[in-house]
């Protein structure tokens, strides 16, 4: 499947949390971007802080919903939620669409050091983790660069669709748009 960058309809659904490790849940909402940054769409759902269910999440969402025209999944990182790990591979087998994974930040040591000290058996968590594979630097016409992650896609065109829908910076108004609303809705909740 080849991602039309240009295509005149481009949407992507763009997905980000917002957590506090006290609490036991967290929000996870999806943001609907058409390719002229226009707002389309926008569900949200709760997965457990350290726990294994972001992909389900995802799904959830996806499936809320119910929209045949999105073209690509854009998430604000793979390991969410204080370590609770989206299977990419998984979305792109039962929805068919590019996921395109993005986080900002170099990371020589990884995260296994960090699964190991927080969690009593670690070890589905690291076999999960060790599954997302490298992240690949790319430099975003903004000057910013990015580490991703991609499936369905390749880095040239997850490159041309974050430029896309980057104003400026780094992050792009998809992922942007849905933290706001995550990180509003988990400070409404008492």
């Amino acid at each position: 499947m080849t991602l039309h960058v240009n295509k005149v309809g481009l949407r992507v659904l763009g997905i980000a949390e917002s957590f506090r490790r006290n609490l036991p849940r967290s929000r996870l909402s999806g943001v609907v971007m058409r390719g002229d940054l226009r707002i389309d769409g926008v569900a949200t759902t709760s997965i457990t802080v350290g726990g294994d269910d972001a992909t389900d999440g995802i799904l959830r969402l996806f499936r809320r919903l119910d929209r045949l025209d999105i073209n690509a999944l854009l998430l604000n990182g793979d390991v969410i939620s204080w370590f609770n790990i989206v299977d990419p591979q998984l979305l792109w087998e039962e929805l068919g669409l590019p996921v395109i994974s993005l986080s900002y930040e170099e990371s020589p040591t990884g995260l296994e050091g960090y699964i190991r000290e927080y969690f009593p058996d670690p070890d589905e968590k690291l076999m999960r983790y060790r599954r997302l594979g490298p992240r690949e630097i790319v430099r975003l016409r903004t000057g910013y660069e990015v580490y991703l992650r991609t499936i369905g896609a390749s880095a040239d065109e997850a490159r041309a669709l974050l430029n896309r829908f980057t104003l400026d910076g780094r992050v792009p108004e998809p992922l942007r748009v849905a933290r706001l609303i995550a990180r509003s809705i988990l400070l409404g909740v008492d």
